[in-house]
């Protein structure tokens, strides 16, 4: 019989409501605690999803013995500042992209594991869908030939409101760290870091970034074009053009999405069975974490730290090129 976890919740807004709904579908995941800086609201989050526990801070949550494996769910301006307090209290972290506000930061969390012996990962769903670990399949077979372009979009018409997350730099605000992190994370998983970047970038009202075109080049000839927004909507879809072919991640492409491909010969494009899963699919990268930890693991073999401070260290390029600065983080008042 696999070991049951006790799982909190560090943050209790609607991405962590999701995933603890999704929790639930998992036999060795147990639903203890949930933290919030305020108890009401900690309590309620409890109340509703079935956490035996409330802890109205932080400090409270990581200082539990009976907490195994912590689910950092707060606004990705603080995800350094929280990771640090949990791997301290040596309690295992899945953390939610962005991971950090830059590379500096993300390689402090990953030193803080090593130093604690304390498993640390990413949360990046996208990483363990079944949709897309069946295109990066079919794509590293080569039956399509070599991939030379990248195409993905994700955009959506978001409230503007400068006292709301998306559009408050001080938390990080901006389409890039939020969505545009997943158009980026297609093209790193497929093509790899690139030779050079290009963008063009929109800024709001508040001054934080709204819309971002980005380009990359690779030394091999390969490009990307990739694209996210607030500012509007968009089919939210990933292409990879081959040399024999394409391949195609329907819309919300991200999470379970379907498959298209489309080969010379071919008089249609053509559907690629994906079996529909239960709930969202955050399930999966909870049940791989608790696997790793079965295994005496302190780093994920499937989203590893490579791949984080590759992410990382492409958005910082990506944010050097279009002017996106968040003071608070690039420029700390200690260094």
């Amino acid at each position: 019989m696999k070991r049951q976890y006790n799982w909190a919740i560090l943050g209790c807004g609607k991405i962590a409501q999701k995933f603890a709904e999704d929790l639930k579908l998992l036999p060795n995941a147990k639903l203890y605690a949930a933290a919030s800086r305020s108890l009401n609201r900690a309590q309620e989050f409890a109340n509703q999803l079935g956490f035996e526990k409330a802890y109205g801070s932080y400090n409270e949550l990581v200082e539990d013995p009976q907490v195994d494996i912590v689910y950092i769910a707060t606004p990705h301006s603080h995800h350094h500042e929280h990771a640090l307090l949990c791997l301290t209290h040596q309690k295992a972290v899945l953390c939610e992209k962005a991971f950090a506000m830059n590379a500096r930061e993300a390689r402090e969390m990953i030193d803080c594991a090593k130093q604690n012996n304390t498993f640390l990962m990413e949360a990046f769903w996208t990483r363990f869908q079944p949709g897309f670990l069946k295109a990066m399949e079919i794509l590293q077979s080569g039956k399509l030939g070599q991939l030379k372009m990248v195409r993905s979009d994700f955009a959506f018409n978001a409230e503007k409101n400068a006292d709301l997350r998306l559009y408050n730099i001080d938390l990080g605000g901006g389409s890039l760290l939020d969505i545009g992190i997943y158009p980026v994370f297609a093209a790193l998983m497929t093509l790899g870091k690139p030779e050079t970047i290009q963008t063009l970038p929109q800024f709001s009202f508040t001054n934080s970034e709204e819309s971002i075109l980005m380009s990359f080049k690779y030394a091999n000839g390969a490009m990307a074009s990739l694209v996210s927004s607030f500012a509007s909507h968009s089919s939210i879809q990933s292409e990879f053009w081959c040399e024999k072919g394409y391949l195609r991640l329907n819309r919300r492409w991200f999470a379970n999405a379907q498959i298209c491909i489309w080969q010379q010969g071919m008089e249609h494009e053509e559907p690629v069975e994906v079996p529909p899963i239960e709930g969202k699919g955050y399930q999966f990268e909870a049940a791989h974490v608790m696997k790793c930890l079965d295994e005496g693991r302190i780093e994920s073999d499937m989203m590893t730290f490579a791949i984080t401070l590759d992410l990382m260290d492409t958005l910082d390029r990506v944010r050097a090129d279009a002017g996106i600065v968040y003071p608070q983080h690039d420029f700390p008042a200690n260094q």
